[in-house]
């Protein structure tokens, strides 16, 4: 199985579109940097513009762990795309070129081929993680600095302290990388019927972009269906930087505010995983590849 793993990751490493997602995460990051760089003092007026006349708050806003925010927000939503790119070429790909009945010839099961790629699919959907922490997390740090952070809610006001930072990034990063094996798993099954991973690439994005309008919308109907739409759960992150305080009580470091909502968004999105792919061996394992 290892050895099948293996193969699998050196195909996806060896095809240039794979290096398309690190390629776009590195350079919108930098341009993010830079621009926050030259004109982070403006950014900070403009975002404290409508609490300025009420609240005074005092430090480096603009630091590593804020920046970190602000690009998670920003690239956490394009990023099921860049992962799609590869999910939904996995088997697409495979037997557009005709090397799939190739490989159904050697003494591996099916079941366990299938795996072999998915496994592979979520190994590449880790790096591309790990880099994106790597470049907004860690060089931010460095670039910017750390300070306590500060983020805008609606209706109130977000205060964390330097110190009760970096383990909500450690577990928002996963959080998100759970968030993302659910859109590979999703390519990767679309990529099962078809010869061509353009149409699997278009209906992975679709359905993405389908349920995040029906997540959004506030109408009595959807609000029914909205907490088994995986879409409505993968932006979950930022539960770890939502903590309310009020005037009596003060913050304490290391709690989150509802962690049974993380805790439920996560058993969703596992359970939309586990449904993808057991599909994905369902249709594999009676799929004709002779003809």
């Amino acid at each position: 199985m290892w050895t099948v793993i293996q193969i699998e990751l050196f195909k996806i490493f060896r095809r240039p579109r794979t290096y398309i997602a690190f390629a776009a995460i590195t350079g919108l990051i930098g341009i993010i940097q830079f621009g926050l760089k030259l004109e982070g003092d403006a950014y900070v007026d403009f975002m404290m513009r409508d609490i300025t006349s009420s609240l005074t708050v005092e430090g480096k806003i603009l630091n590593g762990y804020q920046v970190c925010y602000i690009i998670l927000q920003i690239l956490l939503v394009h990023v099921p795309l860049l992962i799609a790119l590869v999910a939904a070429d996995m088997v697409s790909g495979e037997a557009n070129m005709g090397t799939l009945r190739i490989m159904l010839t050697k003494p591996i099961s099916r079941t366990r081929l299938l795996l072999a790629k998915f496994i592979a699919t979520m190994v590449y959907t880790l790096l591309l993680l790990i880099w994106l922490a790597i470049l907004a997390l860690f060089l931010n740090m460095i670039i910017f600095g750390t300070d306590d952070l500060f983020l805008m809610k609606s209706q109130y006001v977000v205060l964390l302290k330097k110190d009760d930072i970096f383990w909500r990034y450690v577990w928002a990063f996963g959080f998100a990388a759970l968030a993302m094996t659910t859109v590979a798993s999703l390519g990767f099954l679309f990529s099962l019927f078809a010869e061509n991973s353009i149409g699997p690439i278009v209906a992975t994005m679709s359905v993405i972009i389908f349920f995040t309008i029906l997540s959004t919308l506030s109408i009595p109907l959807f609000n029914k269906i909205k907490p088994f739409l995986f879409t409505t759960h993968m932006i979950g992150w930022k539960e770890f930087f939502d903590i309310k305080v009020n005037d009596a009580n003060e913050a304490i470091a290391g709690t989150i505010q509802n962690p049974q909502k993380i805790i439920n968004s996560a058993l969703v999105l596992v359970a939309h995983i586990i449904g993808f792919v057991g599909i994905s061996v369902w249709v594999f394992k009676r799929k004709d590849v002779l003809s």
